[in-house]
């Protein structure tokens, strides 16, 4: 048996011998959160590139999760359970438009068959067992963490989640310390569990089932955030984090700066097995790719004044690999400022500047509404082949991402929400084509507890 299904069956021994202490049961909580999610990607430049996608991807579906949380039982040490349901249902995947290959675990939305075709719908349940002492609170079982070294994806249909335990302590007066090991990730359309990876391994075949992290905020005062965090993906890299976060009233308005760095270095077959190599610049390997080498810095500046916000903000990405981050391609997020809708701008040398605004319409009498526009651009991308022949020098790219965003505020729909997000992105990388996307996501929320 499992350990996790041993951790889940002595945790729900104790809770049944406690479900009615005080605090179990009246802090429970539980949501329906129900998405109808559509996505469309439009795969141009056919003839002109050689990528192999399919030059329109296209499905619709609905979704229903609930999440269930628990309060603690009395005592000194109490102890919880949480759970998530998950379930997702295809309303449309046109034939041949579910963007499924046949290295891929499953299309854009939904996981596929065998054929390829999409499954008519997918499921997983997730529970978590978790016991409280004082300020420190330690979970096993599904986690969807949301940390610079590990941040679950909630991109598409269902969210991504892991497997494994954490503890989170705040003994310390506004200090929070946070540890954890990950032994599995579920894919945001998968219902199974998969080992981890990165970007340039085959997911398949090269993969770890053990992820460790430890890190920590510290808010020096109400306006002053400093982080570090450590991650390691046994087998694929090791990685330091270090984050300063401020926030300075300026004028009407709040200035807000965000600056991260993280230095990725490789960790055992990594450094060795070009099974578990990362995508990079690497002339002198046949494969074209090497061992995980990055360093990262960015810099993020936001000036919100009246509803309005304005920003800018610049990356480069340093070392002979490309960024790496919990990656089995199917779908994943990292802790970057350039990850967007489409791309992730974390290519090994690329240098990367980028522009935003956003608008809270409730300044304006119109609560609920926002809007907002990213513009990035990287250049300076260079990358060899398997062959050792130069594909990319100075390659480009660039994305343009917008949101318009609606959620109800009061009446009988309130809390149901509508958003459209619209993306382009262009690029003289080889192999790559430009794409356009569309999103229309319909999200509405019920308490039943």
């Amino acid at each position: 048996m499992k350990k996790s299904t041993v951790a889940v069956a002595v945790a729900l021994g104790l809770l049944a011998q406690q479900a009615s202490a005080e605090g179990f049961i009246e802090d429970s909580k539980a949501t329906l959160k129900l998405r109808n999610f559509y996505i469309n990607t439009d795969n141009r430049d056919a003839g002109t590139k050689a990528a192999g996608a399919q030059s329109k991807q296209e499905e619709w579906g609905q979704g229903f999760q609930v999440d269930y949380t628990s309060g603690f039982t009395a005592g000194t040490v109490g102890f919880g359970l949480d759970a998530i349901a998950l379930l997702g249902v295809r309303l449309d995947s046109g034939g041949g438009t579910n963007g499924a290959t046949s290295t891929s675990y499953g299309g854009t939305v939904f996981p596929s068959k065998s054929n390829g075709k999409a499954v008519n719908d997918f499921s997983s349940l997730g529970v978590t067992a978790k016991a409280k002492f004082s300020q420190t609170e330690l979970r096993y079982g599904t986690l969807m963490p949301k940390l610079p070294v590990i941040s679950y994806n909630d991109g598409r249909l269902l969210p991504q989640t892991f497997e494994g335990g954490q503890v989170t302590s705040n003994e310390i007066k506004d200090l929070t310390l946070i540890a954890g090991q990950i032994e599995h990730v579920k894919g945001r359309n998968s219902s199974s569990n998969e080992q981890m990876s990165i970007g340039g391994a085959n997911a398949r075949t090269a993969n770890s089932n053990k992820f460790v992290y430890a890190g920590g905020d510290y808010k020096i005062n109400k306006d002053l955030l400093v982080q570090y965090y450590y991650g390691n993906l046994d087998k694929f890299y090791k990685q330091n984090f270090l984050g300063l976060v401020h926030n300075w009233a300026i004028g009407p308005g709040v200035l807000k700066s965000d600056l991260r760095y993280f230095n990725s270095k490789d960790d055992g077959r990594n450094g060795y097995d070009p099974a578990y190599y990362s995508s990079g610049n690497y002339q002198s390997l046949a494969s074209g790719k090497g061992k995980v080498d990055n360093n990262l810095y960015s810099a993020l500046f936001l000036y919100s004044v009246e509803g309005h916000t304005f920003g800018g903000g610049y990356q480069v990405s340093n070392g002979s690999s490309d960024f790496p981050w919990l990656n089995q391609g199917d779908g994943s997020s990292n802790y970057t400022i350039t990850d967007s809708q489409i791309q992730k701008f974390g290519r090994a040398g690329e240098r990367t500047w980028q522009a935003r605004y956003s608008y809270d319409f409730a300044k304006v009498g119109v609560p609920g509404l926002t809007a907002g526009a990213v513009y990035l651009r990287g250049n300076n991308i260079d990358t060899y082949n398997a062959s050792k022949v130069q594909t990319n020098d100075g390659a480009t790219e660039w994305e343009r991402d917008i949101t318009v965003a609606y959620v109800v505020q009061e009446g009988a729909l309130k809390n149901l929400g509508f958003m459209w997000k619209n993306a382009m992105w262009r690029n003289t990388i080889a192999g790559q084509r430009n794409q356009d996307e569309n999103r229309v996501i319909v999200s509405y929320s019920i308490p039943l507890l």
